[in-house]
């Protein structure tokens, strides 16, 4: 088949399995940056078998595809992405109380919506995950986490599909969790949904916390203005915005991407940034601190192309 009939092939597919679908679909609308070009293909599954069957015809047609959770730490090319974005909708946004102390929850469920039910239960633990502008796909994905807390902390067991159309379940010694890292960040599955062991609290000192950590981030972090949250991992001994910040960086800016003075550790999009524009300024930035302090800084922000 051409290249043309695989990509018709794989919407008629994607109709009939009940999914969503949008052709040409600017990322600019599907990432927290508010940057990027066209989706060729843009498609919302619904259940776990359209899930299956979206993923096994990319595969043995060898359409290039990508799993998209909230776009909160993606930058998108200007080109846009060849091939099928895939987000998770319909059932992979459920979430319910599995026992007193346990919450279960598709991969599409936000981050703001799972510690919101959390404190609706009376359950703490996820108190940290209150304002990431993410979901639990992405969140498990990357082990995130603030405040002193992580995913890794109450993430008691997740199933994934490999690309074979595998369903498999994981528990807690099997994620190789780390700093931004996990199991998911070493094969290419797809994280369905999750199981969270948590701790009954007392609801009031819950949502104090809560409202502590969003007031901190509001205090903090320039949330008035479209960004990926933090660009950088945190150093060896130190921070990527201490770092930045040392180095007379705030405010520089390349294009519409511009480094917050509200905090050296975000990049953001002032109007009409460009892919090209933050990829320059995080070059520019990454050189600047190494020349001047010796710290080589990596990338959290995942840019795709």
């Amino acid at each position: 088949m051409t290249d043309s009939q695989i990509k018709n092939t794989f919407c008629e597919k994607a109709l009939e399995c009940g999914c969503d679908l949008l052709m040409d679909e600017p990322m600019s609308r599907h990432t927290t940056f508010k940057i990027g070009g066209p989706a060729e293909i843009f498609v919302e599954a619904k259940n776990v078998e359209a899930l299956k069957n979206l993923v096994s015809w990319a595969e043995e047609s060898k359409l290039k595809y990508m799993l998209l959770g909230n776009g909160s730490n993606l930058l998108v090319s200007d080109k846009g992405i060849e091939g099928a974005v895939i987000t998770l909708g319909g059932e992979f946004k459920d979430i319910r109380l599995v026992s007193e102390d346990t919450i279960a929850c598709g991969a599409g469920v936000t981050l703001a919506k799972l510690s919101s039910f959390a404190l609706e239960n009376s359950l703490e633990g996820l108190e940290f995950a209150w304002g990431i502008p993410g979901t639990v796909g992405g969140a498990v994905f990357m082990n995130a986490g603030a405040y002193g807390g992580e995913i890794k902390d109450v993430l008691k067991t997740c199933r994934h599909m490999t690309q074979d159309g595998q369903v498999v379940t994981l528990s807690e010694n099997d994620f190789n969790f780390g700093y931004r890292k996990s199991i998911y960040k070493e094969n290419k599955w797809t994280i369905l949904d999750c199981v969270f062991k948590l701790k009954k609290g007392n609801k009031e000192d819950i949502k104090a916390k809560m409202t502590d950590f969003m007031n901190r981030r509001t205090s903090k972090q320039p949330l008035e203005y479209p960004s990926a949250g933090s660009v950088f991992k945190r150093p060896e001994g130190n921070f990527a915005g201490t770092l930045i910040e040392q180095c007379g960086l705030k405010g520089t800016s390349v294009g519409g991407a511009c480094v917050s003075e509200k905090h050296a550790g975000f990049i953001i999009n002032k109007g009409g940034a460009t892919c090209k524009d933050v990829c320059d300024l995080v070059e520019l930035i990454q050189k600047t601190v190494k020349d001047k302090t010796g710290y080589q800084l990596e990338r959290e922000l995942i840019i795709v192309e």
